[in-house]
């Protein structure tokens, strides 16, 4: 009996080169995406803490310090922290904390050099004064 297919060599590690860019790709986005949301968890954690401070006591500069506080033990430098205050006795303040995210795979595709994007989270409270 004739055989019909010839063996073919090399079949596999061409699929594999083809297969292995994707891969690689899918799962470096899974990290980007698991850093981006980390870093949108911690700035959401300082704008919590700035606010509560605010709203009970009052005092924006302790507010600010707290913010900073919490975005530095998270690694986190040159977030812009924004509290603002309507003046109104029980009334609402809000602290906005906004980052420039670095993406740092952007460094290994030609063009997406320096490459970020803004991550801003904002939290709102009613004063207990």
């Amino acid at each position: 009996m004739r055989r019909c297919a010839k063996p073919i060599r090399g079949q596999s590690l061409v699929e594999f080169t083809l297969v292995l860019p994707v891969f690689l790709l899918l799962l470096i986005g899974i990290t980007e995406f698991g850093r981006a949301w980390m870093t949108r968890n911690i700035l959401t954690g300082a704008s919590r803490e700035a606010v509560r401070i605010a709203a009970v006591q009052g005092n924006a500069a302790t507010a600010l310090s707290r913010a900073n506080s919490v975005l530095a033990s998270g690694g986190i430098s040159g977030a812009a922290v924004n509290i603002v205050d309507d003046g109104a006795p029980y009334g609402t303040c809000s602290v906005t904390v906004s980052y420039a995210f670095p993406v740092s795979i952007a460094g290994f595709l030609p063009g997406l050099s320096g490459t970020s994007f803004l991550l801003s989270t904002s939290t709102s409270m009613r004063k207990e004064f």
